[in-house]
């Protein structure tokens, strides 16, 4: 599982793959998957990473990571994940976007509008 993870683009490394199989993140036909896994065509997967959650059909098993236009070969998405995928990202785009706070203690600009703000 975990080298089919890795071949198809899914992680960057294979033991970053092997890690998101031992934290559940991955599924093969309904069970969490562990990395050695056996992975054949057909298995319905779904993988949890960075980019969304992904639920894929697979059409190709390689363990060498390739280009990837070859790596696209290895699987199809279902067409219900790529519109729940869709979905996610158009509400992240929605919300108001907020700055982070910033970290130690507030800079004399900060402190005087903080100042300000207090009426002081």
């Amino acid at each position: 599982m975990d080298k089919w993870l890795w071949a198809a683009r899914f992680f960057k490394t294979r033991s970053l793959a092997g890690h998101a199989c031992e934290l559940g993140r991955v599924e093969s036909n309904g069970q969490t998957a562990k990395p050695a896994r056996e992975v054949r065509v057909g298995d319905l997967v779904q993988v949890k990473n960075d980019g969304g959650t992904f639920q894929v059909e697979v059409l190709g098993v390689s363990e060498m990571r390739g280009p990837a236009v070859m790596a696209q070969k290895l699987y199809h998405e279902t067409e219900a994940s790529r519109e729940a995928r869709m979905k996610v990202i158009e509400e992240r785009k929605a919300m108001p976007h907020f700055e982070a706070e910033r970290e130690g203690k507030p800079s004399k600009r900060d402190r005087r509008d903080l100042a300000r703000l207090r009426g002081r």
